[in-house]
């Protein structure tokens, strides 16, 4: 077992959440955030007295308002602060480090402005995995896939860096950083399988980059 990674029995039955569109945390991804709005800023706080656990989840458009506030999508990511620093004019630079998907089992009460849920774990249990099952993604198809996909974005990418990351590491990664629509990334946050993800992270790439008008990627070499 890695330093600080909970088994599922660790794992809280409360859990302070932060809504936001477009981000997408993942099991075993790192996700940097810069923490200012002062609701979040006591989660940040509360999160480092209490075990230093709140997680991601995406508002859900087409969902009614609560009490609570805008409607959400029923699951989420738990995450670990995993890294932590204050600047001078008081926000938080933080890494959060994803941990187990879960379904809202029941939201509680507001605590100091933030967003609490019951979380139910019991729909994902191999998260907690540090050694996750084979993505059985086809790396060259998806290579092919990104590159026409950045240049239909005008993005830069290190491709280096790219290549030597493995399976795992890179569709977690790509499902994270790229700019997909909210309904995209939480069909890659709800996937069964990591091979599920990855075929679906495919695909959204392949129809990213049909969607431009610039000429598919080549295979990189």
């Amino acid at each position: 077992m890695a330093a600080f990674h909970p088994t599922r029995d660790r794992l809280p039955a409360e859990i302070g959440i932060f809504p936001l569109a477009g981000v997408l945390l993942l099991p075993r991804g790192k996700l940097p955030l810069n923490v200012f709005e002062p609701r979040y800023l006591a989660l940040t706080e509360d999160s480092l007295r209490t075990g230093r656990m709140f997680a991601m989840i995406q508002p859900d458009p087409h969902a009614p308002p609560s009490e609570h506030g805008p409607g959400l999508y029923q699951t989420g990511c738990l995450g670990r602060l995993s890294s932590f620093s204050e600047t001078d004019d008081g926000r938080f630079l933080i890494t959060l480090t994803g941990l187990s998907r879960f379904m809202i089992a029941e939201e509680l009460p507001n605590r100091n402005g933030y967003r609490r849920v019951r979380p139910d774990y019991s729909a994902y249990p191999g998260d907690l995995e540090l050694t996750p099952d084979p993505t059985g993604v086809e790396r060259e198809a998806l290579l092919t896939a990104l590159r026409a996909y950045f240049t239909g974005q005008k993005f830069d990418a290190n491709w280096d860096a790219i290549h030597r990351m493995p399976d795992e590491i890179l569709v977690t990664t790509l499902a994270m950083v790229c700019p997909f629509e909210p309904a995209e990334k939480q069909a890659l946050l709800e996937a069964p399988t990591d091979a599920d993800r990855a075929a679906t992270l495919l695909a959204l790439l392949q129809m990213g980059a049909a969607g431009s008008d610039l000429p598919p990627g080549r295979p990189l070499s």
